[in-house]
């Protein structure tokens, strides 16, 4: 049974541990009248759980603002720069100089993209895309920097001909010449394709043969799926049926080893009269449902299970982006960093629950394994140093007496306990952050405003390798002779696998 268990606990890590390359992050657009400050920016990211961020330049100052937070940033060659960098190695030699090799490795920046959608909208440079992604990279080679940072171009899915069904989708062929030799690129340098998609676009260019629910990813009923009779696969939505599409695409071309990042997705929360779905309940729901698709890993038809990483579309609304309302319309957040509105987040992971109230909670996720929430109630409550007392019968948080309850308030005392650092809530996976509060009757929860904290300062993010639980976590068990086995696979690797 003692085997078991820990083959399980490791299977479990192992499972987590190879998704872990699956996030969310954010564009950061800058065509704001009143721009905030990189440092302002950085809080903004800090506060939510941001690790992910794509600029469309290299600004000096936010990079410099990003240094020594962790988050991993995308710097981009702005296409008014793209001619130049594919006609010259040096110039190419003299961009990463200035824009990367001065700020590495104090600010993490993990990718280069060149130019932005270059094959649909300026065509002209085509012809020297490829060289300047090569230049790019030849450059890092020299500084040893190339394991660390990919260099890839962000693509329009528009460039995918007959997107549906997705097996029969193909690369708009005129652009061979440039695509083969791209994704030789990409495959030999381990780097993966970018690609922008838009389902609000594809939604609104369908003249209503989309549904809108199919590109919101509201569940539909097996009868409202879309089927490709080819593969007979069922798409739900229509992002993973455009990542197929490019999937396919790329099959087409003889490459199946290159991986998809979306570098841009959304949709606007307001439009004019010609725009009546770019509303703020059609954004809260298509941002909430892909960050929580990406999250789960659910990946696509396809490729189950492999999750696609995903930018959102954007950081803030722009206000003098030129163009129809909606252009303008796309943030999480307004100038000042409050949301334009809060996401519908509970039990989808660790990143924008973009209540700037500070008002979020570390709760059980959904559906979570009753063995590891058992276990990671136990560390709480000892090594993590959370006063589990009003857990005790009579107490007032006692009912309801079972493990998700009891685990979901010694989650949200240690995740406010430690300043709701970065992964304080994660518990081996068990955990998720939400803006619901938790607290119910006279049972409030730390960080509700409530007079009920009982918390005790913590001293670590984490465990040692010899952390022991305290006497009481027994009171806190529920069910069966598993307790004992819980707390020595605690003892033994909480360390290695928790936060």
């Amino acid at each position: 049974m003692m085997t078991l268990f820990f083959l399980l606990l490791f299977a479990v890590v192992s499972v987590v541990s190879a998704a872990d390359d699956a996030f969310i992050g954010v564009n950061i657009g800058t065509a704001l009248s009143a721009m905030p400050h990189p440092t302002q920016v950085v809080a903004l990211l800090k506060s939510q759980q941001i690790r992910h961020v794509r600029l469309y330049d290299a600004d000096q100052t936010m990079l410099l603002a990003l240094a020594n937070t962790g988050i991993q940033v995308v710097v981009s060659v702005p296409n008014d720069q793209l001619l130049g960098i594919g006609q010259s190695n040096a110039t190419a030699a003299n961009w990463v100089a200035r824009n990367v090799l001065a700020h590495v490795p104090t600010t993490n920046i993990t990718a280069i993209a060149v130019g932005s959608e270059v094959l649909s909208t300026l065509p002209n440079a085509a012809p020297v895309l490829v060289s300047a992604l090569k230049f790019i990279h030849s450059a890092l080679v020299a500084a040893n920097l190339d394991s660390q940072i990919k260099v890839s171009t962000p693509h329009s899915s528009s460039i995918i001909l007959d997107s549906f069904p997705p097996s029969q989708a193909f690369f708009n062929r005129s652009w061979d010449p440039v695509m083969v030799p791209l994704l030789k690129f990409l495959q030999s340098t381990d780097s993966y394709l970018m690609l922008n998609v838009y389902p609000y676009y594809d939604f609104m260019q369908s003249n209503g043969v989309i549904p809108l629910d199919y590109a919101l990813f509201r569940s539909l009923p097996p009868n409202k799926e879309a089927v490709d009779a080819n593969t007979l696969l069922h798409y739900t939505n229509v992002f993973d049926a455009v990542i197929d599409a490019a999937y396919f695409a790329m099959s087409y071309l003889n490459f199946t080893k290159v991986p998809i990042i979306v570098t841009e997705s959304g949709w606007p929360s307001k439009g004019d009269s010609t725009e009546p779905e770019a509303t703020l309940d059609n954004a809260n729901t298509y941002n909430s449902n892909l960050i929580r698709h990406v999250l789960n890993h659910t990946g696509t038809p396809k490729h189950p299970g492999v999750a696609v990483s995903t930018y959102i579309y954007e950081l803030y609304n722009e206000d003098v982006r030129p163009g129809p309302v909606s252009e303008k319309n796309w943030g999480l957040f307004d100038a000042n960093g409050v949301p334009i509105y809060i996401l519908h987040l509970t039990g989808s992971g660790m990143v924008l629950a973009n209540d700037t109230t500070n008002q979020t909670y570390c709760v059980a996720r959904e559906g979570a394994d009753l063995k590891l929430l058992q276990a990671a109630l136990d560390w709480a409550c000892g090594p993590g140093k959370v006063d589990c007392s009003p857990l005790l019968q009579g107490q007032l948080c006692y009912e309801p007496n079972n493990v998700v309850a009891h685990a979901t308030y010694a989650f949200d005392a240690y995740y406010h306990n430690m300043a709701q650092a970065q992964g304080t809530c994660y518990f081996n996976g068990v955990a998720a952050i939400t803006t619901t509060d938790p607290s119910h009757g006279s049972c409030i929860f730390p960080g509700s405003g409530g007079s009920n904290r009982t918390m005790v300062n913590g001293t670590s993010l984490a465990p040692s390798s010899n952390s022991t639980s305290s006497d009481c976590a027994s009171q806190y068990f529920y069910g069966g002779g598993a307790f004992v086995s819980s707390m020595i696979v605690g003892i033994s690797i909480w360390s290695v696998v928790f936060l």
